[in-house]
């Protein structure tokens, strides 16, 4: 994909020539996430960003004691406590 370039607004805002945005899958009214990494602004679906986070984070996962089993056997034990 070759550059674009956009201009900044008085309010502050940016448009995303369609090129780039159709490229992503990006629809109007979608929640981004924005990010400053090494001095650049990047933007991205919010669905990719929680798809890229799973992915660093699958490593913690224990597929034999999923998280919500763990947590509900805590939160049983300890209602039974009380």
């Amino acid at each position: 994909m070759s550059d674009h370039t956009a201009n900044l607004s008085k309010e502050g805002r940016i448009l995303i020539p369609a090129a780039i945005r159709n490229a992503l899958g990006m629809k109007a009214g979608e929640a981004l996430t924005l990010s400053v990494v090494d001095g650049e602004v990047r933007v991205a679906r919010r669905l990719s960003a929680i798809r890229s986070m799973q992915k660093r984070l699958a490593h913690l996962r224990d597929p034999k004691d999923p998280a919500v089993d763990s947590l509900l056997r805590e939160r049983r034990a300890a209602a039974s406590r009380e």
